[in-house]
């Protein structure tokens, strides 16, 4: 497991561009036969990528969490961003297509993973938060989840957003997780960009060609810097943090939030004079 201490928004303002990809971009989550994990300080935040092969995976919990098994003081949202895949849960068999949704709650000891076809392996991105109450596990498959339609070509932000994990939702603890489509010849996402000084974010961002990138902006509004991301990349985002990208075509990416508040209007908007 790889771990990612937090920073403050002075600091920042003095990295190099090195030094911002080391401290806020994940660039090798899926690896053939494995599973990866990225801890963060971040309202300790962990994320994850399960890609199994011929062989089933098993979520087990590392040395540094000092815990007897990974969901013993967690919680878990899943996606499948790959192949058709199945979750085991305490033995229940979860079966997820692509772009579907899978919550495992406070106190299941055994989780594992498999692919369906390892010629086409699953590609599970995982999410986990702290939790101090076990809610179910649920599955939202994709054609069940409710969109929502925002943005304009005229901006070109338009946009399908997808609420998984969330107060209206599956119910969780603090994790609140969904994931956005940009329709074709749209690029921007989270522009005019927001903070929310009281939770923490993360962007997944998939669905791009091998030449694509996306311009991910952050930092304070005021003193703003950007990472170059590519395909199956995710970045980091502290609190003091804008979160907003422009790609060089149409992309999707997941969201994720954690930290005191669980509703998503707890945001501040930052007016467009703001950033520089």
């Amino acid at each position: 497991m790889e771990f990612r201490y937090a920073t403050n928004p002075e600091e920042a303002k003095h990295y190099t561009t090195q030094e911002l990809r080391e401290k806020y971009l994940g660039e090798r989550l899926f690896l053939n036969g494995e599973i990866n994990m990225l801890y963060t300080h971040e309202d300790r935040m962990i994320i994850g990528g399960a890609v199994p092969g011929t062989e089933e995976l098993l979520l087990e919990s590392s040395d540094d969490l000092k815990t007897d098994y990974f969901l013993e003081r967690r919680e878990l949202g899943i996606i499948n961003v790959g192949g058709e895949g199945l979750v085991f849960v305490e033995g229940d068999e979860y079966r997820l297509k692509k772009r579907d949704c899978l919550y495992v709650g406070l106190g299941n000891k055994r989780v594992s993973f498999k692919s369906a076809s390892p010629q086409n392996p699953a590609k599970f991105y995982l999410v986990s938060t702290l939790a101090h109450q076990a809610y179910p596990t649920k599955k939202v498959a994709i054609d069940d989840a409710q969109p929502a339609q925002m943005g304009s070509l005229s901006e070109s932000n338009e946009r399908t957003i997808y609420k998984y994990i969330h107060a209206d939702g599956i119910q969780s603890c603090q994790l609140m997780l969904g994931m956005t489509l940009l329709e074709p010849n749209n690029m921007w996402n989270t522009m005019p960009a927001h903070l929310h000084d009281r939770r923490s974010e993360i962007y997944f961002y998939f669905d791009m060609p091998e030449d694509g990138r996306v311009f991910h902006f952050m930092g304070q509004p005021e003193e703003t810097r950007h990472l170059v991301v590519k395909n199956e990349e995710v970045v980091i985002s502290p609190a003091w943090s804008i979160h907003s990208g422009v790609g060089t075509s149409n992309y999707t990416f997941i969201w994720a939030m954690a930290g005191e508040n669980y509703t998503f209007t707890d945001m501040d908007a930052v007016d467009m004079k703001k950033l520089k």
